[in-house]
C-alpha cells in the first residue's frame, strides 16, 4: 500500500472516504533562464518533486523540514497561488486543476491561509476593520456595511481582539495582535481548510503558545482542517495528528505524531528530532550529538535516486540508482527508504 495509488482510466484520485483533500504526484519546477535580450532555459529548480499524501477531514497535518524543502511553494499549490507542474490536487472530490476561474474562486471561500509575516501581510494603508471585511466584501457574502462591521467585530472578539482594533491600522499593532487580525481575516469566509504557513515562526516564544492555543480552540469550535507548516517539530508536535517529513521537495516519512517523535525511522527524521533541545540542562550536556554531514543540494541539481544518500549514515551502494517510494512500512507509516523497508520485510 502506497499514497500514490490511481485508480480509474479517467485518474481519479482513490481515497480514504474521510480524506478532504489528497495530493498525488504533485510537481513544482521552476524554470531558470539567462539572458536579458533572449532569454533561454538553463534548468530547472525542483521544489517540490513528486508529493503525495491525504488529509483528513477534522485533522491538523504538520508537515516540517529544513528551510528550502518545498513547504511553502507545497502550501501555495494548494491554494492555487502556484499551477503546478504536475500532478493533481483533489478537494473535497473536486480536482483543483480542472477548475475555471469563477469556480475556484467560489472554492478560496472554503481554503483560506494564514501567512508568515504578520508584518507584510496586512496593508498598512487599511484600517483593521478594512482587512478582515475586504474578502467578505469581495465575495459577496453580506452587501450590507452595517453588517459587515457587524462581522469584523465578531471576529476580532473570536481571536480574542477588542472590537476596538477595527480602527487602527496595523503599524499600531504588536506582531502577534497583526497575526490574530490575519487569523480573523482567514475566518471571515467561514473556511474548512486553512494553510498555516510558518504563522507563529515570526513571533516571540510567549506569544507563540497564545497563538497555538488560539489555533487549537478555533480548530475544534469550529470543525476546520489545517496544514500546519513549520520548521519547530516541538510546536509541531503539540498541535498535529499527523506529521510529514520533507526533504528536497519529497516527502520521507509520513506517521501519525506520536509514532513518528517516539518511533522514527528515515534517517533524516531521526536527524532532526536529535536537533531538538532538551529544557534539562544536564541532560542536553550529556546528550550524544551528532550532526549531518554535508549541505541540503541545489534543488536545481538533486542528488540521482534518493535524494538524501549523499547525507544519509546508512546509505549502500544502491542508493543513487533507486527512487525510494513512500511505502506503509507500519500500520499508517509510511517510510520512503530501501534499506529501513528491508527490515520491515
Amino acid at each position: 500500500m502506497t499514497p500514490n495509488d490511481i485508480a480509474g482510466a479517467q485518474g481519479r484520485v482513490s481515497a480514504p472516504p474521510q480524506s478532504l483533500l489528497s495530493v498525488r504526484g504533485l510537481k513544482m519546477h521552476f524554470a531558470v533562464t539567462e539572458g536579458a535580450l533572449i532569454p533561454r532555459t538553463v534548468g530547472h529548480v525542483k521544489a517540490v518533486d513528486g508529493v503525495s499524501f491525504d488529509i483528513r477531514r477534522g485533522e491538523t497535518l504538520g508537515l516540517v523540514g529544513e528551510s528550502g524543502c518545498g513547504k511553502t511553494t507545497l502550501g501555495r499549490c494548494i491554494l492555487q497561488l502556484e499551477r503546478p507542474t504536475a500532478g493533481d490536487i483533489v478537494y473535497d472530490g473536486q480536482s483543483l486543476k480542472a477548475l475555471e476561474r469563477g469556480a475556484l474562486n467560489r472554492l478560496r471561500q472554503k481554503i483560506q491561509v494564514i501567512f508568515q509575516d504578520p508584518y507584510s501581510s496586512l496593508n498598512p494603508r487599511m484600517t483593521i476593520g478594512d482587512i478582515i471585511a475586504e474578502p467578505i466584501y469581495v465575495h459577496g457574502l453580506q452587501p450590507d456595511a452595517v453588517k459587515r462591521r457587524e462581522r469584523v467585530r465578531e471576529l476580532l472578539s473570536v481571536v480574542g481582539l477588542n472590537s476596538k482594533f477595527a480602527s487602527r491600522y496595523p503599524h499600531e499593532m504588536s506582531g502577534g495582535q497583526r497575526q490574530r487580525v490575519g487569523i480573523a481575516r482567514a475566518l471571515a469566509l467561514n473556511p474548512e481548510f486553512i494553510v498555516c504557513d510558518e504563522a507563529i515562526s515570526a513571533l516571540d516564544v510567549s506569544i507563540q503558545a497564545q497563538v497555538i492555543n488560539l489555533l487549537e480552540d478555533l480548530r475544534d469550535k469550529f470543525q476546520l482542517t489545517y496544514l500546519f507548516i513549520a520548521h519547530d517539530l516541538s510546536v509541531v508536535r503539540h498541535i498535529s495528528d499527523r506529521v510529514a517529513v520533507m526533504y528536497l521537495g519529497r516527502v520521507v516519512e509520513l506517521a501519525d505524531c506520536d509514532e513518528l517523535f517516539d518511533h522514527p525511522l528515515h534517517p533524516y527524521t531521526r536527524a532532526l528530532l536529535r536537533a531538538i533541545p532538551v529544557p534539562d540542562p544536564d541532560v542536553e550536556h550529556a546528550r550524544a550529538h551528532k550532526s549531518l554531514e554535508g549541505e541540503v543540494p541545489s534543488p536545481m541539481h538533486p542528488p540521482s535516486g534518493c535524494v538524501f544518500h549523499p547525507r544519509c549514515p546508512i546509505a549502500v551502494e544502491t542508493c543513487p540508482r533507486n527512487v525510494p517510494e513512500l511505502r506503509e512500512i507500519r500500520p499508517n507509516h509510511f517510510v520512503a527508504c530501501t534499506e529501513v523497508e528491508k527490515h520491515f520485510a
